[in-house]
């Protein structure tokens, strides 16, 4: 009887990846014929059996890139951070680890990402935009194992994704915001955004819109969509949005009131919270508007401790990054369920819950 083969020794003689000849073996489409014949022609020149499937091999070696944006410093330096300090669990899986920050723009992004042919599985969070879709594809069919972090691009071929339920989040922000409002007409909520591609900003926002028009109609939402990322400019933006002759030309809320709004509540779903909190402050807005935000950057601690920031929504950034590793290892060693991976809560943080 032959002696059953490695994944690695047939990637090795076939000069491809582990992950492209784990989905010759499994034949999983994605991989173009004159590869296939290459994987099956270096297990013929081995002599041995085909590798056993169904159990991961705990002798195999991966090397996965984590993709991230090389932009909005504080949530993506955040997760930056998390990939390095899970290095040594990594490890004592077999796993190497690589980091990549890709330009921001779509095209260079996209083009950036096509590279990565090199590796056995990808992690990425990325804008969701044909270029970028098109660029995960040709990964697939190149044999990369795919999965989306934190943010996914859906109607891509990636395998799963990875993170929080950004609908609920957004719903679960509608709710606190709106039970803290006056239940009459004339009370504005603002919902502020940078000008977004990631589906995960855009479902928050909807998450959002959703719960005030069905539970709030009253609440009269003030869509910000233009929020520049850098503080100083938000704080800019966000102080002539803002500003008491802007709001007094609203209407009253979504089923009638009079003319001129209050502001009661802020909800920002992105970047430059502190930019923000220093427009309301210029304006004399106090703790009587509640401003929710989202998650456990440094910044939002101290927002949280000094007051300025009534709630931020967060989920476990760790558990996200060591998932999308188990899960990227199990596709590579073919186990069955290799995407039934639980996904965490939304944590709800004020001041009197920080640990």
């Amino acid at each position: 009887m032959p002696n059953p083969l490695t994944i690695t020794q047939i990637a090795e003689a076939a000069g491809v990846s582990t992950a492209t000849v784990d989905r010759v073996l499994n034949n999983r489409p994605g991989v173009n014929p004159g590869t296939v014949q290459k994987v099956r022609d270096a297990v013929t020149a081995l002599g041995g059996g085909a590798p056993v499937r169904g159990r991961p091999r705990s002798t195999s070696n991966y090397r996965f890139g984590f993709v991230l944006p090389a932009t909005r410093r504080g949530f993506f330096d955040a997760v930056d951070r998390v990939i390095a300090q899970a290095a040594g669990e990594f490890r004592h899986q077999h796993i190497t680890e690589i980091t990549h920050r890709l330009p921001v723009e779509a095209a260079p992004f996209a083009a950036e990402l096509a590279k990565l042919t090199d590796l056995d599985g990808v992690a990425l969070l990325a804008p969701d935009l044909p270029p970028v879709k098109l660029a995960i594809n040709e990964l697939v069919r190149a044999g990369v194992h795919v999965v989306t972090l934190f943010s996914d691009v859906p109607g891509s071929m990636r395998e799963t994704t990875i993170g929080a339920d950004n609908r609920a989040a957004g719903r679960t922000a509608g709710l606190l915001l709106g039970r803290s409002l006056p239940r009459s007409g004339g009370t504005v909520a603002a919902l502020l955004s940078p000008a977004t591609r990631y589906a995960a900003e855009i479902d928050r926002r909807i998450g959002f819109q959703q719960v005030l028009e069905e539970r709030f109609p009253l609440v009269h939402v003030l869509r910000l969509f233009e929020l520049p990322e850098s503080d100083d400019e938000a704080f800019e933006y966000t102080r002539a949005a803002l500003a008491p002759a802007a709001l007094a030309d609203m209407p009253g809320g979504a089923q009638g009131g009079t003319q001129g709004g209050t502001l009661g509540a802020v909800y920002n779903v992105g970047p430059a919270s502190f930019g923000i909190a220093r427009a309301l402050a210029a304006h004399g807005h106090g703790d009587e508007v509640m401003f929710a935000a989202h998650d456990l950057l440094d910044v939002h601690r101290s927002m949280l401790i000094s007051g300025t920031l009534s709630y931020v929504l967060h989920q476990d950034l760790h558990y996200c990054v060591t998932a999308a590793a188990r899960v990227l290892r199990a596709l590579c060693d073919g186990v069955r369920g290799a995407l039934a991976v639980g996904h965490p809560r939304v944590e709800i943080l004020t001041v009197e819950n920080l640990a």
